[in-house]
């Protein structure tokens, strides 16, 4: 049946096992990306299996110049995390040069694009967030199991990341000019929107990282020095940027404003209660059977 066939198209040309693959990635915690003329930040929300586990990695390190953020499945992120560390690695070796971030992301996509026209595999349950550095400036791309990447100047993944997206397109027209220490802060604010409202952004929750200028240059090189190459910031190391996070106001409903002290007494014909509601408008059937949104995660997602 094609709802179970990963080659075959349902009558509407859709492929169910990939967009089921598709639905893994919003289940990993939040991931989010976003890039100036300058560098490139991720930040990542870190979830524990349980209370008794420590909080999953979510910042992989491919190459000096390349490092991924993960929301899905911890094991298709290992596996193709391995496999872009071998394509680096080759390039380093073979021509002594950093491989080119359009053609590690074109490579994984050719590799996850497999998957989907194969009999006997199925798609990849697992999306990134890549940013790096090469010739052209800062990058970052997302990646998912279709096999399709796309670049962005801002991109966030995982569950609940439609507030992070819609934090970002408010703010996108600052990140152009915006140095590391304002992407790192506007990153942490989108990620804290994926929260719900009685809940704060935790810096034993969070990884963040950072590439910069000349993190594809040879350690060896002359003008390698002072280059900003790709690494992960977590814990204590995030208090200065928690300092200058803004106290979190909500996009969708503000904060109601306090009652006054004491209300003026109003003329009879002021006093006289409003009608009520009529009962077919007192409650909306289609919003009150609107299923809410599940937060629990799968048991392997991150």
């Amino acid at each position: 049946m094609f709802r179970n066939d990963n080659t075959v198209f349902s009558p509407q040309g859709r492929l169910h096992q990939v967009e089921y693959a598709l639905e893994a990635i919003k289940q990993g915690s939040a991931v989010v990306g976003l890039r100036s003329g300058t560098h490139a930040v991720l930040v990542a929300l870190k979830r524990a299996p349980s209370e008794l586990a420590e909080r999953q990695r979510k910042m992989l390190k491919i190459d000096n110049h390349i490092g991924i953020g993960f929301a899905g499945l911890t094991s298709d992120a290992r596996v193709l995390s391995n496999y872009m560390r071998q394509l680096a690695l080759s390039s380093r070796l073979a021509y002594d040069r950093a491989l080119p971030l359009s053609r590690i992301v074109g490579a994984l996509a050719d590799r996850a694009q497999l998957n989907t026209m194969q009999y006997g595999k199925r798609p990849y349950g697992v999306g990134f967030l890549i940013i790096g550095v090469d010739d052209t400036g800062p990058h970052l791309y997302e990646f998912n199991p279709t096999g399709n990447c796309f670049e962005y100047y801002a991109m966030s993944l995982g569950a609940r990341s439609q507030s992070a997206k819609t934090y970002l397109e408010r703010h996108c027209d600052e990140f152009e000019n915006a140095d590391a220490d304002a992407l790192i802060t506007h990153g942490l604010a989108a990620l804290r929107e994926t929260l719900q409202q009685n809940k704060e952004l935790e810096r034993e929750a969070v990884s963040v990282a950072i590439v910069g200028p000349g993190a594809d240059l040879p350690t060896n090189s002359p003008h390698a020095r002072g280059a900003e190459r790709f690494r992960v910031i977590e814990g204590d190391d995030l208090a200065t940027w928690f300092v200058k996070l803004a106290p979190r106001s909500s996009g969708a409903a503000p904060a109601a404003a306090p009652a006054p002290a004491a209300a003026p007494a109003a003329s009879e014909s002021e006093s006289a209660p409003a009608p009520a509601p009529d009962s077919a408008s007192a409650s909306d059937p289609a919003q009150d059977s609107a299923p809410a949104a599940e937060d629990t995660p799968m048991e392997d997602a991150n």
